[in-house]
């Protein structure tokens, strides 16, 4: 298991972020860990704003920052040499530096360089463990929820949490597994399963979220990628075999039409995604039933959006939610009751 100790508080770095999207990392920070963000490094040329103060690295050390976070999900695997030199900068102010980029930090020589100089402590969240093992599909003691998705950055890894949060103020025993560099940094620990070699993803799932000590206790997983994504769907189909789900509850940002940064290819529908989604699953677990569909509904008004998921309740007759404007309550009671 990835568990890190990152100092609080934390400045993150937005760098030159053209949306909320990009810097979906940061902003996933901000939202769900807000007592420990101290404030924000934004380039002139950012249009993405968290709604937080505006630092640089200096003036964040001054007032007391202790880790800069790398707040971007960039595609690809290459590092700017302004991110490279806000680093140094950091680390050089005394600032620990955690990063969830697919290109790690510890390859950097001047960035590594830099941290034995100073003494402070570079991490590399998306490295995951060592000697992970292949999926058993045995079952396992506990209940388990898992997030997916008609698309990528469709609210996965939000619903999650909201989930796992209105769990736990009803008492329930559960427990956040985290996928994926932001929920990592959110939590503190976890396994980013995109980093996994492919024969390891679902097993890496297995230890992620492993037999319970006790039959009634909850694991909400949270999701990556989908099933029918042209690109991550390898990753997806992993972690829901190794997941082995009892609930699954599928996410969807009404009003998409193209999949994320995949000309040509349309979303799917939630009918598609629910049937192949409840399939697979039950490759692993004969039981695996929806639990409820979540909305991101960021495109509408209130009034739309209201009557959107009233729509899609009744075509369904699951419980349907905006997890930021409804809550999730009519979800979780829906998991709770057969358990």
């Amino acid at each position: 298991m990835n568990l890190i100790e990152l100092k609080a508080p934390y400045l993150l770095f937005v760098g030159d972020a053209e949306d909320l999207l990009m810097a979906k990392t940061a902003k996933g920070v901000a939202h769900w860990r807000p007592e420990r963000c101290l404030g924000q490094l934004r380039f002139p040329e950012a249009k993405a704003d968290l709604g937080i103060a505006d630092l640089d690295v200096e003036e964040a050390a001054r007032q007391g920052a202790k880790t800069l976070i790398i707040g971007l999900a960039p595609i690809g695997n290459s590092l700017p040499a302004s991110w490279i030199d806000t680093c140094i900068r950091a680390l050089e102010a005394g600032m620990d530096v955690a990063s969830g980029l697919h290109l790690r930090l510890t390859d950097v020589p001047d960035i590594v360089a830099t941290a034995a100089r100073t003494g402070q402590k570079v991490h590399d969240v998306r490295t995951p463990p060592a000697n992970l093992p292949c999926g058993t599909g045995l079952p396992r003691q506990g209940k388990r929820l898992l997030t997916v998705g008609t698309d990528c950055c469709v609210g996965k890894m939000f619903t999650a949490l909201a989930i796992h949060r209105a769990m736990e103020q009803q008492g329930v025993e559960a427990s956040f597994r985290p996928t994926g560099q932001t929920g990592i940094l959110i939590e503190g620990y976890g396994i980013s399963v995109d980093a996994v070699v492919a024969d390891f993803i679902s097993g890496s799932v297995e230890v992620l979220a492993p037999a319970a000590d006790n039959a009634g206790h909850w694991d909400i997983i949270e999701g990556q990628g989908s099933l029918l994504h042209p690109a991550y769907a390898g990753v997806s189909l992993g972690l829901l075999h190794g997941a082995q789900a009892d609930v699954l509850v599928v996410c969807h940002e009404a009003g998409r039409e193209q999949m994320d940064l995949m000309e040509g290819y349309a979303v799917p529908s939630l009918e598609e995604t629910i049937d192949i989604n409840l399939r697979m699953a039950r490759r692993t677990n004969p039981n695996a039933r929806l639990g409820g569909i979540a909305l991101n509904t960021s495109r509408y008004d209130q009034q739309q959006a209201l009557a959107l998921i009233a729509e899609v309740q009744q075509r369904f007759s699951v419980p349907v939610v905006d997890p930021v404007r409804t809550g999730v309550a009519s979800i979780v009671a829906e998991v709770l009751k057969d358990a």
